[in-house]
């Protein structure tokens, strides 16, 4: 499974609005939950951002999230018991990279 977390400024909601209502519409096969803008700063992610799940990309899930974003920067990464791998070094970003504050994610042991 992999998390998207699809990035805005205050000033860019309604247009993160629309970027999550044409996943919803056009690619509702490819996620498996798609969640609400978040207006502030949340967890590791230093910008407001909405989160969608999906299990891979043997659809092009990524690539057509890479043609319809608007500009906006998504951090996509795997699921797994290393948050702080999953966040950095098998990570990958569409757009802009931004910072993730990874201090509170504990390494792997």
């Amino acid at each position: 499974m992999f998390h998207a977390h699809v990035y805005f400024e205050l000033s860019q909601q309604t247009l993160a609005e629309q970027v999550r209502q044409q996943i919803i519409e056009e690619r509702p096969d490819d996620i498996l939950a798609i969640f609400s803008l978040v207006p502030r700063r949340v967890g590791p992610h230093d910008q407001p951002m909405f989160e969608l799940h999906f299990a891979d990309n043997r659809t092009g899930f990524i690539e057509w999230l890479d043609q319809h974003r608007a500009g906006l920067s998504v951090l996509i990464h795997p699921v797994s018991a290393n948050e702080l791998a999953d966040h950095t070094v098998n990570a990958r970003w569409l757009g802009k990279q931004l910072p993730v504050h990874t201090d509170i994610f504990k390494a792997e042991q």
